[in-house]
């Protein structure tokens, strides 16, 4: 088993299941941690109201994904279509994330179980 924080994700635009194997500080075994929900609105007034509020649910949404993965040293990153590439774009725009070894990949809709086996598949755990 690795020595290192790891985290790995399964994401589309409106959910996310995340996966390490540390619990801020302590290394464990691989768990699912958490699977996060996207705020998605309805019904503006304006094209560009709903814009805005969908780029500030979509930023919401990335800041409780970081607060799982916060101290990791590398991260998986898996989902359909340009969502993963969309995260690990945020991330790398955040100082504390601009280090961090991202790997993507790409799945369909997969379970927690799915995601979980994914993940320790990914970093051979």
């Amino acid at each position: 088993m690795s020595d290192k924080k790891l985290a790995g994700l399964w994401i589309d635009g409106r959910k996310a299941i995340v996966v390490t194997n540390h619990d801020g500080q302590e290394i464990t075994e691989f768990a699912v941690v958490d699977t996060i929900k996207a705020d998605v609105q309805h019904g503006n007034s304006s094209e560009n109201a709903a814009n805005n509020v969908e780029q500030t649910n979509k930023v919401k949404f990335y800041k409780e994904i970081e607060k799982i993965i916060t101290n990791s040293t590398d991260l998986y990153v898996t989902g359909p279509g340009t969502s993963q590439e969309e995260l690990r774009n945020y991330l790398l725009e955040t100082p504390q994330y601009k280090n961090l070894n991202i790997k993507l990949g790409t799945d369909s809709q997969l379970s927690e179980q799915q995601v979980l086996e994914e993940v320790r598949s990914h970093f051979h755990a």
